[in-house]
């Protein structure tokens, strides 16, 4: 059965550290040889008032006085050097007291980064970290096991409050968020710490930061135990981490898996064996006697009359064998910080007073003569330890990462699973050993603790409107952006010749994209184009066969044979349209177009004026044949033809086609094409076939009341009708066709067109000289053989 007690076992463990430090020091001859030193121990019991009180009666030297009087302080100073308080805020009212005197004060446990502010309080010094760095490593730990979304507890002190700004400063720049900051104190009321643990329960985060003392602590788990608030992972400060005494009464396994920064390990040898020898107790006040014995061994010395029944102290018991919190020595390294400012101070007297053999003591001290010499000192401990203060009267910072593992007996390991030393690169302050740790409800997996879950490649952040940074939505990348990494804050657009795959986490290169041989298109233009060169060929060859047939002679074979070669050149000019395009073929293709089309309509307007000057040659008083013969037709031939070559041989010579790649048309693709260069080059070209495609039209409609028989411009009007139409739709069908398609109408404008020549003037005349060769005769082509009537 457990004694209930307002006694702190843990303060008197300070008291007993300072004691076992004292008589170190007066039975050395090395240290103040001939120097004993003396104390006075109070009990402020960890409230501010009482501490102030007390700083006032050492302040006046009135060492006798007790806290609780009523005598005023009156004696001039006397005390020397101050060790305490074990928390920050007594700590920041006693410094905030004693400053202006200059009389030092050695905390060992007073952690708040706002004491090391010289100019509120000069005459402070611990032998503790300030909580700066301890905060850092703390959202450094965080970071490290990417937990995100956090929750805070702290104490309502100098303690929690700085603490926790601290880490939550440091936390943001870390993008670590806070769901929530609730503080309390061990003297709040029921409804207080209710709130809190409803603000625990209401949470989403499964992190909880707990910078509290350790006195609050008692009182936050009694309440958490109440409402079984287990499986939340907890991050402790040095405060109560290293407390195995926490362990003992979290029966319902709450604080199990907990991980947080401590004081380093540390062993002061002979002061455990001293501080379980209780009897040198006994010379002590006889009301704190009485307390701490009855309380340590649980019985009375006078049975009061109650229900509840004790058995009776004999002054005699043992501590052998008994476990309970004086006897637990896990807050070694606080006794340990005890003795080192004990050890600071007489160190500090050993060099003001120049002790060698034996010590002066005719020198005057003076609270301002010690305090600038403990700023001074730089001694090693008998363990090996340095001892040293900085400019803020801080020692150097360096802390264990304490681990709470579960074991399957249901007891708890306390494991050092790693470092944080602040003096090294930012990137090595936390070291973290490679051990499998156990979390809460015994889990091996490391818990996950975040607002929003990461953003996966090909996607990116948006923050939730009202909520923190660590709240977002993801989005997916726009088209053209990618994002590869995870938790992007924006996507980033690929460059013009790549484009972003299905999971928009990689550019790829785009597919270039040009009318080939293989697609089906290419290889219908392709048979259309080869198809057409071959019936020509045909014709070539029966209009050879019957070269010499009136048929062909009628209207000038010669220049039959050179259209048919003419139309063959534009059948095989649109294969130079297809496959990738290259400088030589963009600059091929528009000029073989261009010439193989003029010299096609220069032939068809040849024979055109050749059937009308036939017709008015047979009129009575007209020769017009002599104005137009042969050698007058090759000329206008080789003229027209030649004023094409020139608008070529220009377009080439100042602003040539070239091969471009079109990144517009398409967002995934790349257009192979060829770009005009010159935009007048390319429309004069066309322009001079239309000017010459109307002048054969207009030819071909003044020659249509010719005799039936002699229908060839019947025919040749036909076909530059099919001609007209063709390209009079080629030009919106290709300004509006995207990409590759527009070539392919390009290619099927000049294989139509050419089609339409090749069908409209030779067809009728092979079918005559193959089908009907009593038609192919000199009389029934002059008109002398009468027509049949249907």
């Amino acid at each position: 059965m457990l004694f209930e007690s307002s006694l702190n076992f843990r303060e008197i463990q300070f008291a007993q550290t300072m004691l076992f430090a004292i008589e170190e020091i007066n039975n050395r001859t090395d240290l103040l040889p001939g120097i004993s030193l003396g104390y006075s121990i109070y009990d402020t019991c960890g409230s501010i008032p009482r501490s102030i009180k007390v700083a006032l009666a050492l302040n006046n030297g009135n060492e006798s006085l007790s806290s609780n009087s009523e005598t005023l302080c009156t004696k001039p100073v006397q005390v020397q050097a101050i060790v305490g308080e074990t928390s920050s805020s007594p700590s920041t009212a006693i410094a905030t007291l004693i400053g202006p005197f200059n009389i030092p004060l050695i905390s060992h446990f007073a952690t708040c980064a706002c004491l090391s502010d010289k100019t509120k309080y000069p005459s402070f010094l611990r032998t503790v970290p300030s909580d700066y760095y301890q905060s850092r490593a703390l959202a450094h730990l965080v970071k490290h096991f990417g937990w995100s979304w956090v929750g805070a507890v702290r104490s309502n002190d100098d303690y929690g409050n700085n603490g926790i700004a601290i880490f939550t400063e440091t936390a943001e720049q870390l993008g670590i968020c806070l769901e929530y900051s609730i503080s309390f104190f061990r003297t709040d009321s029921t409804e207080k710490m209710q709130k809190v643990i409803n603000t625990i329960k209401a949470s989403t985060s499964k992190v909880i930061i707990a910078f509290v003392a350790h006195l609050d602590m008692d009182m936050l788990i009694h309440e958490l135990s109440n409402h079984n608030l287990t499986g939340y992972q907890w991050v402790g400060s040095e405060g109560w981490i290293s407390d195995s005494q926490f362990a003992t009464v979290d029966k319902n396994h709450i604080l199990d898996g907990a991980i947080g920064v401590s004081i380093p390990k540390a062993h002061v040898s002979g002061l455990k064996e001293f501080m379980f020898d209780v009897r040198p107790l006994k010379s002590l006040n006889n009301d704190l006697y009485t307390e701490f014995w009855e309380t340590l061994f649980s019985c009375k010395f006078k049975q009061e009359k109650s229900g509840e029944k004790y058995r009776e102290c004999t002054g005699n018991e043992d501590l052998t064998g008994m476990e309970n919190s004086f006897t637990d020595m896990s807050l070694m390294p606080i006794f340990n910080n005890v003795y080192k400012g004990v050890y600071a101070v007489a160190h500090a007297l050993h060099n003001i007073l120049g002790c060698d053999k034996r010590c002066n003591s005719n020198v005057q001290l003076d609270p301002f003569t010690i305090l600038q010499h403990i700023r001074k000192i730089h001694f090693k401990t008998k363990e090996g330890e340095e001892v040293y203060f900085n400019g803020n009267g801080d020692p150097a910072a360096k802390y264990e990462v304490m681990h709470w593992q579960p074991r399957e007996n249901g007891t708890l390991d306390f494991v050092t699973v790693g470092v944080y030393d602040a003096s090294l690169p930012f990137e090595k302050q936390l070291r973290l050993q490679n051990k499998s740790l156990i979390w809460a409800k015994s889990s091996t997996q490391v818990p996950v603790s975040v607002c929003s879950e990461k953003c996966p490649p090909g996607t990116h952040k948006v923050l939730q409107k009202g909520k923190p940074v660590c709240c977002h939505d993801c989005v997916k990348c726009a088209e053209g952006e990618i994002s590869n990494i995870t938790d992007a804050v924006t996507c980033v657009r690929c460059p013009p010749e790549m484009w972003p795959n299905k999971r928009r986490d990689v550019c790829v290169k785009k597919e270039a994209v040009y009318l080939s041989y293989e697609e089906i298109m290419g290889i219908l233009l392709t048979t259309a184009a080869l198809f057409g060169t071959c019936i020509t060929a045909i014709v070539i060859v029966i209009f050879f066969r019957y070269r010499k047939t009136p048929l062909v002679r009628a209207n000038n074979s010669e220049l039959s044979f050179l259209l048919l070669f003419s139309l063959t050149l534009c059948f095989l000019c649109s294969l130079t349209f297809i496959g990738q395009p290259s400088k030589w073929s963009c600059m091929l293709r528009h000029t073989a177009f261009g010439i193989t089309f003029v010299l096609c309509l220069s032939c068809v307007l040849g024979k055109t004026m050749v059937v009308l000057m036939a017709f008015k040659a047979t009129l009575p008083g007209r020769n017009m044949m002599k104005w137009f013969g042969a050698t007058q037709q090759r000329f206008s031939v080789l003229g027209f033809t030649l004023v094409q070559v020139i608008i070529c041989i220009l377009w080439l010579t100042i602003s040539p086609p070239f091969p471009f790649k079109n990144f517009k048309e398409f967002k995934d693709k790349i257009i192979l094409e060829c770009a005009l260069g010159s935009a007048v080059g390319f429309w004069s070209v066309l322009g001079y076939i239309g000017f010459l495609a109307g002048l054969c039209f207009v030819f071909a409609f003044l020659a249509r009341k010719l005799p039936d028989n002699f229908n060839e411009a019947k025919f040749i009007t036909f076909s530059m009708l099919i001609f007209c139409a063709v390209w009079i739709t080629f030009i919106p069908a290709y300004v509006s066709s995207p990409g590759n398609f527009s070539v392919a109408v390009e290619i099927f404008a000049i294989l139509a067109s050419t089609f339409g020549l090749l069908i409209c003037i030779f067809i009728p005349k092979c079918y005559i000289m193959l089908l009907k060769p009593e038609k192919n005769t000199k009389k029934h082509i002059m008109g002398k053989v009468p027509s049949k009537s249907f």
